[in-house]
């Protein structure tokens, strides 16, 4: 659309949103995505079966300090729900197994506790805490009975550091997903992570999902949205790493301001995996951002706090991150506005500053192809 043309779009063209998302490989010529890919209701719901489906996603359930125990937790809540428990048996071993009764369907785990197996509270049946079916009340007459299928269904369970992943189908490998991106960040002290769980927190807002992870990518907004963070970092030094499946944001602290040993002076390291997982790096440890769609203009952003160096963290731990958040879910929900105009159609891509968001996109893309 050219300056000065007046351009007159009838509700029936307006709504005539392509459906491939198609973004050039070379950021210098890429155009950002049509608005429909965050105003679409069927673009969301190809996004759940086959990007939110067939990714590894954070595991968030907490279970006793130690010896056997369970978690229920849900599996994107919203999107995707699927009820799963976190179990860990007598000798240790830790599992992710479907929390869905083979009877009838019922959940199984309801809260967390020291159990020593798992009880349906339907009708009785019972598992040990590695999925295997144990006994059922009324089925001595049933034929062919029990076989594997009686079983809880189990899901792959791995780590980075403390912060556990499961996955439905997975794409990739764990591994694969994020080996790169963790050789790069070998220098945080990942495996000295403590969850703080008394500082867990969520915010909900009107936003689709993608608008958040876009914010989060790109620094080009720092200076007009987060004075008070632009205060604290140098942008002229703000770096973007791209990995296969993730990308990274090296933030350097201006002087006086917090930041790692050793040199370079690094304020935070900011890692995205891909599609919704956020893990904040600073001194003091780790605030973890986990994007759950709620529907296409709905999204909720729950916060985790990991806690590696307990005096570091109560000399700057979450300094400024509630206000940051407040800023962002301002902006996004603003720009979610400004998807539905009718005289929006795309953008381009600030190419230094907006790599990670052009990857970011190209990925999707790809996912939804």
């Amino acid at each position: 659309m050219r300056a000065g043309r007046t351009v007159v779009l009838t509700e029936a063209e307006h709504r005539m949103a392509p459906q491939r998302i198609d973004i050039h490989p070379d950021v210098r010529k890429a155009e950002t995505p049509p608005a429909c890919l965050y105003t679409d209701p069927a673009i969301l719901d190809r996004e759940k079966e086959l990007v939110f489906a067939r990714s590894w996603q954070y595991a968030r359930a907490d279970l006793p300090a130690e010896g056997p125990g369970l978690a229920p937790f849900t599996l994107l809540e919203g999107l995707i729900g699927e009820p799963l428990v976190l179990t860990r048996d007598e000798t240790g071993t830790e599992r992710v197994l479907s929390n869905v009764c083979t009877h009838r369907g019922a959940l199984v785990a309801r809260a967390a506790s020291a159990a020593q197996g798992l009880v349906c509270g339907y009708h009785g049946r019972r598992f040990a805490l590695d999925g295997a079916f144990r006994s059922a009340p009324e089925f001595q007459c049933a034929e062919h009975f029990p076989t594997h299928r009686d079983d809880l269904r189990a899901l792959p369970l791995e780590r980075l550091g403390p912060l556990r992943f499961t996955a439905l189908l997975p794409r990739v490998s764990l591994a694969e997903l994020l080996g790169d991106l963790a050789e790069r960040l070998s220098a945080v002290r990942i495996e000295r992570l403590v969850h703080d769980a008394s500082r867990d927190r969520a915010f909900e807002f009107p936003a689709n999902w993608a608008l958040y992870v876009d914010n989060y990518l790109e620094g080009l907004h720092i200076p007009y949205v987060h004075p008070t963070l632009a205060a604290r970092i140098e942008q002229k030094c703000y770096a973007i790493e791209l990995f296969r499946h993730a990308s990274l944001q090296v933030a350097r602290a201006r002087p006086g301001a917090p930041s790692f040993a050793g040199p370079g002076g690094v304020a935070a390291y900011y890692a995205w995996v891909f599609p919704n997982l956020m893990l904040n790096f600073y001194p003091w440890g780790l605030s973890l951002n986990l994007v759950e769609p709620r529907g296409v203009d709905r999204t909720r952003v729950r916060f985790e706090t990991w806690v590696a160096d307990a005096a570091a963290f109560e000399r700057e731990g979450g300094q400024d991150l509630d206000r940051i958040e407040f800023e962002d879910e301002a902006v996004v929900a603003d720009v979610q506005r400004g998807m539905r105009s009718r005289l929006f159609e795309r953008g381009r891509y600030a190419p230094e500053r907006e790599a990670a968001l052009h990857h970011f996109h190209r990925m999707l893309a790809a996912a939804l192809a």
